[in-house]
């Protein structure tokens, strides 16, 4: 069902675009004819493989000879320091790339990608207003930034967000046995401390494991502080004043209400790599929070683990409505010449066709950018109610900062948090985040003075 409230009328962004369009096409005239777009993404296994069949079936239909090769190269951080060597030492670049937006406006002050506006809007090769408008405004504006002059520097084929897994049968029997005192997954803090404490005392019958039971396994990373901070009402970046706000009162008050899990025994670390989902999987942690499209990997491994009935759900909050975290990587189109910059986009345009977006968002799992693709995905949403329910949660999103350096930032976020809650940092927190807070804006000075 898509929400009336996330819905963006077609002549507001006419309004918009008309700025543009009136400008001159600077690609009118170009010819994209017989061009070779290599395309730096991080996708593997059943992901690749669709992302090859799209390119495979673009290669076969464009009607210019394009001809998309798509290489792994990794990590987005392998990807991110890849780009950012060969822009300081002059090395070939991509013709197009995956790119958070922190990432891609580190580029472009780098002078490496394209202002996407002069090919979105373009009369000749752009999108139509109403093209426009089928697009989810959160998603469509997320890589136009204003302090920048509204340069837009990505485009999105896929979003996803920070979602709570929840054992329900284990929820159900600590209820049962009085251990907790609502039904359903937690709504607030308060609940989700209640049921983390009495599933580390209550261990699950359906178990799989003699791993030790806990209510919660924290993945200290950046994305997790902010959607804790998001969900204690604050935020992380203040845009009014282009300032982080990691210490802020919000901030304190989320990681120590971590903190306190921690020394309670009732949320503890993760170990190895989706340690978390494994130890979810056998039934043996209550809770986990992260990416909604972790969906099929969880659903895979519940299948081969306890096989319980498992949900997701808000990231428990004290807000009226839940606060999430929504994220994803954009493409930008780096700078080469006219005639492989115009070919990347035409294909991007292919990617981000509705049809075509469906078909991604089904293999995918992240969800798709356009409403008439989600219209075309009536009967998948009707069978995959896990899918369908992340969704209905779109409209009560905010993103992480679109900010140059951020990525160092989100390796000292997590370093900090590890620290604090497991003890290793004894100071105060509030003294810790403002260090932290610090850290970062002398980060993000760093990184905007290239």
């Amino acid at each position: 069902m898509i929400k009336k409230g996330f819905v963006v009328l077609a002549a507001s962004l006419a309004a918009l675009s008309g700025a543009v369009f009136a400008q001159d096409d600077p690609y009118a005239n170009v010819d994209p004819s017989g061009q070779t777009v290599v395309f730096w993404h991080q996708h593997s296994g059943q992901r690749e493989a669709q992302l090859q069949q799209i390119i495979a079936n673009f290669n076969e239909t464009n009607e210019f000879g394009i001809t998309v090769e798509a290489i792994n190269q990794g990590s987005y951080n392998d990807i991110y320091n890849r780009m950012t060597t060969n822009l300081a030492s002059g090395e070939a670049l991509p013709s197009l790339v995956v790119a958070y937006g922190n990432q891609s406006a580190t580029y472009f002050l780098l002078d490496g990608v394209i202002d996407l506006n002069l090919l979105v809007n373009s009369p000749t090769w752009g999108l139509s207003a109403e093209e426009q408008a089928d697009f989810f405004p959160a998603f469509f504006e997320a890589d136009v930034f204003p302090q920048y002059e509204g340069v837009r520097l990505g485009f999105p084929p896929n979003r996803s967000m920070e979602m709570m897994y929840h054992n329900n049968d284990w929820l159900a029997e600590l209820r049962a046995a009085g251990a907790i005192s609502f039904d359903g997954p937690p709504q607030t803090p308060e609940q989700f401390r209640e049921a983390a404490c009495a599933a580390t005392a209550n261990p699950f019958s359906g178990a799989t494991s003699d791993t030790a039971n806990i209510g919660y396994q924290l993945s200290t990373d950046a994305s997790r502080f902010a959607s804790w901070t998001f969900a204690f009402g604050g935020d992380i970046f203040d845009y009014d004043t282009n300032q982080y706000t990691l210490n802020s009162p919000e901030a304190v008050a989320a990681v120590t209400f971590l903190k306190e899990l921690f020394d309670a025994g009732c949320a503890g670390e993760i170990f190895e790599r989706f340690g978390d989902q494994t130890n979810f999987a056998n039934g043996v942690t209550l809770f986990t929070v992260g990416s909604s499209s972790g969906q099929p990997f969880y659903a895979s491994a519940v299948e081969a683990g306890a096989k319980f009935n498992w949900g997701i759900s808000a990231v428990p909050h004290v807000t009226e409505q839940p606060v999430q975290n929504i994220y994803g990587a954009s493409v930008s189109i780096p700078v080469t010449t006219r005639e492989q910059e115009l070919a990347a986009w035409i294909f991007v345009k292919y990617y981000t066709s509705p049809e075509v977006q469906r078909d991604w968002a089904i293999a995918s799992q992240y969800f798709p950018v356009r409403q008439s693709a989600v219209e075309l995905m009536s009967d998948f949403l009707a069978q995959n109610t896990v899918y369908a329910a992340a969704f209905e949660l779109l409209e009560f999103t905010k993103p992480e900062p679109s900010v140059p350096g951020y990525d160092p930032v989100r390796g000292e976020i997590s370093r900090v948090l590890t620290a604090i809650v497991t003890g290793a940092d004894t100071r105060d927190i509030q003294t810790i985040l403002d260090e932290l807070n610090e850290f970062a804006n002398e980060e993000l000075e760093s990184a905007s003075n290239f």
